[in-house]
This record gives C-alpha cells, sequence and structure tokens, in this order.
C-alpha cells in the first residue's frame, strides 16, 4: 500500500565509518536526547498493531523476511523476550511476529502487494528468550517515524503484548540522508519521535540499539518485557 493510501486508511481504521548508536530519545520538544536511563524489570508499552498486521502470521514462520530487491541495506534484528512474572529472566518458546514497511514506506499484503508477503516473520523464542530476524533498515512514510510492529504470544498461543520498535533519531537522519544508494528517500517530510503519534510521549525502552553501517550492514538488538 502506498503511503497516501495510508494516511487516507487511518481515519478509518479504528483501532562511511561503522557507528554506534545510543538508544534514546527525549520526552521533550526540541531535539532528541541521546541519554537514556538503564532499564529495569518493567513492562513494554503497548502500542496499536496498525492497519497492517500480516494475515495469517503462523504461514510465515522464518528468519529471513527480505524483500531482495536490492534495495536498503541489510539489517540482523536481534529480539529478546523476559518474563515479567518471573523477574525478567529470558522467556523460551514465545511466539515472535514482525512487521514493517519497505524502503517506499509501503506494506506488503494490502493494496497492490496483496500477494507479497516480504518484511513479515514469526519466529520462537530460543532459552535465552531470542530471535533473530534477516531484513533491511526499514524505511518510513509520512507521520510516522521509522518503526518495527511486534507480537508476542506464548507458547498456546495467548497474545501477551503488541508494541512497536523505536530507532534513535540521529541514526533514522544519517541513513535516510546518506543511504540514496540504497534507495532511501532523504529526510524530507520526515517524523521524528517526539512528534509521532506512537512514540511522542517518549518511546523510552522501545528504541532499539543499532551497530553498524549502511556499507557493512546494521545490528539491531533490543529486549522487550511481558
Amino acid at each position: 500500500m502506498k503511503r497516501g493510501q495510508f494516511i487516507k486508511s487511518l481515519s478509518a481504521f479504528a483501532f562511511s565509518t561503522p557507528l554506534i548508536w545510543s538508544i534514546a530519545c527525549s520526552k521533550d520538544k526540541g531535539e532528541p536526547s541521546d541519554i537514556r536511563p538503564e532499564d529495569g524489570c518493567l513492562s513494554t508499552p503497548a502500542e496499536t498493531a496498525g492497519p497492517f498486521p500480516t494475515k495469517t502470521p503462523n504461514s510465515f514462520i522464518r528468519s529471513d523476511i527480505r524483500k531482495k530487491d536490492g534495495f536498503g541495506t541489510h539489517m540482523n534484528a536481534e529480539i529478546k523476550i523476559q518474563n515479567l512474572q518471573k523477574n525478567c529472566i529470558p522467556m523460551e518458546n514465545a511466539v515472535v511476529d514482525i512487521w514493517h514497511c519497505d524502503i517506499n514506506g509501503d506494506y506488503s499484503q494490502y493494496g497492490s502487494g496483496d500477494n507479497d508477503n516480504w518484511f513479515r516473520g514469526r519466529q520462537i523464542t530460543d532459552k535465552d528468550g531470542k530471535v533473530n530476524f534477516d531484513t533491511i533498515f526499514p524505511g518510513w512514510y509520512p507521520g510516522r517515524a521509522v518503526h518495527i510492529h511486534v507480537h508476542i504470544y506464548d507458547r498456546t498461543g495467548n497474545s501477551l503484548l503488541i508494541t512497536q520498535i523505536a530507532f534513535q533519531d540521529n541514526l533514522a537522519a544519517s541513513v535516510y540522508t546518506n543511504g540514496r544508494q540504497f534507495g532511501y528517500q532523504g529526510l524530507s517530510g520526515y517524523t521524528y519521535n517526539n512528534a509521532d503519534s506512537i512514540f511522542r510521549d517518549g518511546a523510552g525502552s522501545q528504541v532499539a540499539s543499532v551497530t553498524g553501517s549502511l556499507e557493512t550492514g546494521f545490528k539491531l538488538t533490543i529486549t522487550l518485557n511481558v
């Protein structure tokens, strides 16, 4: 679905050197902060699934969710799930679904992408509570900062958390400004976290730690407590 269609649909929907980026954003208006307090055993905020959740997620049990069209720079996403009810020990056998848009801000499975399934996948956490996905650094569309959707279930299929992963503002600005050779569209009209409808109250623990570069690829790590 194109970005313009996405914006219209919201009203109808009910619900080059390697870089190490800090994982912070400010709740204050203005320039984003690069300082974040240490995380405790606190619940990860729930967020909307948005209008484009995966239609049949159990059909996409896979770690490589790339579109493989030559656009975007590779990113490995390592997501760790911890159990709030057990002092945040790693949660084994949790079901983790993720989905995000391509470099143009479009989602598969909707609109012109009805028969496409790129950038959608499901994995089961290992004994360390971790899953890994091979994808790209996502694109963006007007009105939203870059993000990845996550839906977590327990081993029996009960929904535990729907949330979204945010990115550090300075990282997003660098990727979209310097990554045109990878197809990224620049920053004109981009929405930063403090103006984003989901993250403007403070992304906090939803902001991922990302290392790497456009040339070598990125490594995302984040811990979500459910």
